[in-house]
């Protein structure tokens, strides 16, 4: 037998129609709340309850500390009764989780749960019909009116309210309270009240569903709906396309003797519908469209700023039927195909053809065709005089409108495809990251920059790629000069230039150097395959202007004629020294062995003094050699090439050359003189 928990739990579940699991959660926080109440515990602590779903029998359970005398029983527990409650290793100090139910609650914790209680309740409800609806959208529905207002219907839907607003009413219709009606879910919002739910009935997918309910190959797949243009309450065309070979699309929709399609038309208080079969060709398709209407001519054209055209040419009692009321049946069937359709009478067409008979796009046989000009020229007169026409007649006028403008719409229509290719080609040559950057970037004048962004030039790119179309775009735009226009192009091209290049691209000078040293190397190469190669002093790579040196103490030494002798002692104690160290390959101390350029001086003299005969009781020549530091020694190997080979100045020749590299010589880390003549 049940008890009277789950006979009231169950109630609960089945008026608000939630599920057991929502219910169960908002009556185990309702009994929380009350337990808190009623012990006075506060939030901190705690609290948990737990529900037998068979019998209904509430556990709460709260969060206390094991103690071995209790001053606070709310949240302490006594070692002993914690280990007669089932926990066997607890300690003092512990934290544990114990049964604290009560018998009863007062009236205020009993008040508290039943508010907690149906709050929950009103929370899951809404909830769930948030889910229930949402999931809907897009779906008819079926509800009785039960109040109409100025602004809005509302329409109940069972355990909720849908509204129906003014816009999307449909004029014809007179609503009364307690009818039934369908509608289209347009929009489900959450709010604090519960969902609210927007429907509709002069939404096109209202006819779409109700084809799909009326229809059963539509909604098995056979048939397929290509599009829909409805005018609520009055008209509406359809386009269908069969998917299984062997169904007809527009009889499966009309069905037996029009039951199909009438029962949608009383459901829609007798608004007329018209089913179209789809055409993949949308010459046929559109002159479908304008049914009932017969169509002559169909010329299609696709502007690249005016978007598709189509030209309609229809016989002259067929075009108040393809206008339609008011326009009806032409605004129906550019809805439906996505074209703007130009509807003209084929008499109309011909006097325009007439007219464009010296365009160049016209063929020349066609503009030579003097006996079907004439003949066309004739039957318009007799259209002006109101005298009959006959078939032949329009079927000669039908011919002149097909070759002539035929031929200046295919000649348009290139003429399109030109400009595309071109607007492409523009839009490519933007860098892609530009059209993410607005026109403030620029910073450009105030009046330039409302101008731009009057006429939809709202980024960089759109900047950049107006400039690949030419001055004349900008110029078009009302109140934009030439002065303007020159402000806006150099003001780009700064921008440009700083966006463009970014300092990793620029060279530095250390690279510089890098690319010359790259440049001697074969001369160095060839230098050393030749050994004795002469290198001419023009060619040498002498370091750029902006290379500095490392410091270096520049100090003229000037050595006299006694203190020379002393010098040439202190070398040789020195070479002996020297003689017991590993032989190591170097190159022989160069006469200059700093960069040539800083010698040029030194070495022109030398080569002067070389050029004159010495007298035999002259004193030999001293030369002051400095030696290059470690880091000049690094820098001046990158400038001379892979091998580091060095040009010294031989006396014989009176040239600078490259000397091959020899053991046995030594590094001097300071300023030494060298005896040209003599041994070092």
């Amino acid at each position: 037998m049940k008890s009277e928990f789950i006979l009231a739990f169950n109630e609960i579940c089945e008026s608000r129609g939630l599920p057991k699991e929502d219910v169960f959660e908002a009556l185990k926080t309702a009994l929380v709340s009350a337990f808190r109440r009623d012990a006075n515990l506060s939030n901190i602590q705690k609290v948990t309850v737990e529900i037998d779903p068979r019998t209904g029998e509430p556990t709460i359970y709260a969060e206390k500390e094991v103690v071995d005398s209790i001053i606070d029983d709310r949240t302490e527990v006594l070692l002993e009764t914690a280990r007669r409650a089932g926990f066997k290793d607890v300690e003092l100090g512990d934290i544990i989780m114990i049964d604290s139910t009560t018998a009863s609650f007062g009236r205020i914790a009993a008040q508290t749960a039943k508010q907690v209680l149906l709050q929950r309740v009103r929370e899951a409800e809404r909830e769930h019909l948030y889910e229930d609806f949402s999931g809907r959208e897009g779906e008819l529905v079926n509800g009785t009116v039960q109040s109409i207002s100025g602004q809005h219907i509302t329409i109940g839907l069972g355990r909720t309210e849908a509204i129906l607003p003014k816009s999307h009413q449909v004029g014809g219709e007179r609503y009364r309270a307690h009818d039934k009606i369908r509608v289209y879910v347009l929009e489900v919002r959450r709010t604090n009240r519960g969902p609210q739910i927007f429907v509709s009935r002069n939404h096109r997918n209202l006819l779409r569903r109700l084809l799909e309910l009326e229809v059963p190959e539509i909604y098995n797949g056979q048939v397929e709906i290509k599009s829909i243009a409805r005018e609520a309450g009055q008209r509406s065309k359809v386009a269908v396309q069969a998917l299984q070979p062997g169904v007809d699309p527009v009889g499966a929709c009309v069905g037996m003797r029009g039951v199909r399609i009438q029962s949608i038309v009383r459901e829609l208080n007798d608004e007329k519908i018209d089913v179209i079969e789809w055409d993949a060709d949308q010459r046929i398709f559109i002159a479908k469209a304008l049914s009932p209407a017969r169509v002559s001519q169909v010329f299609l054209e696709e502007h690249p700023d005016d978007g598709k055209t189509a030209i309609v040419i229809v016989p002259d009692d067929q075009l108040s039927l393809a206008i339609g009321r008011e326009g009806q049946n032409a605004r129906l069937a550019a809805k439906l195909t996505g074209w703007r359709i130009d509807i003209k009478s084929l008499t109309e067409a011909a006097g325009d053809s007439l007219s464009s008979l010296d365009s160049p796009s016209v063929p020349d046989h066609v503009r030579k065709n003097t006996n079907l000009v004439e003949q066309a020229q004739l039957i318009l007169e007799k259209k002006a005089a109101n005298r009959p026409i006959t078939s032949e007649d329009y079927h000669t006028l039908d011919r002149l409108v097909s070759q002539v403008e035929g031929s200046i719409v295919t000649a348009r229509a290139k003429g399109h495809e030109q400009v595309r290719k071109q607007r492409a080609l523009a839009r490519k040559n933007v860098p892609q990251e530009m059209w993410k950057l607005p026109i403030d970037e620029l910073d450009l004048p105030g009046r330039i920059h409302n101008l731009l962004l009057d006429n939809e030039v709202e980024t960089v790119g759109d900047v950049l790629y107006t400039m690949e179309l030419g001055d004349d775009v900008f110029l078009n735009f009302k109140g934009f000069g030439e002065k303007m226009l020159e402000t806006l192009k150099e003001t780009t091209e700064t921008y440009m230039d700083q966006f463009v290049v970014e300092p990793e691209t620029a060279v530095s000078p250390a690279t510089t150097d890098e690319l010359e040293v790259e440049a001697v190397e074969p001369v160095a190469e060839e230098a050393e395959a030749e050994e004795e190669a002469v290198v001419e002093m023009e060619t040498a790579v002498a370091p750029e202007p902006e290379a500095v040196e490392p410091e270096v103490e520049e100090t003229a030494v000037v050595i006299e004629e006694t203190v020379l002798e002393e010098i040439i002692e202190e070398e040789a104690v020195v070479e002996e020294a020297v003689v017991a160290e590993p032989e190591v390959e170097e190159e022989i101390p160069a006469v200059v062995s700093a960069p040539v350029s800083e010698f040029d001086d030194l070495t022109r003299s030398l080569v002067a003094e070389a050029a004159e005969p010495e007298p035999e009781s002259e004193k030999p020549a001293v030369v002051i050699v400095r030696t290059p530091t470690k880091t000049e020694e690094e820098d001046a190997a990158k400038r001379r090439g892979r091998k580091g080979r060095e040009l010294v100045f031989d006396e014989d020749m009176g040239e600078v050359v490259a000397r091959r590299k020899r053991k046995g010589s030594r590094r001097r880390e300071e300023w030494e003189d060298y005896d040209i003549d003599g041994d070092f």
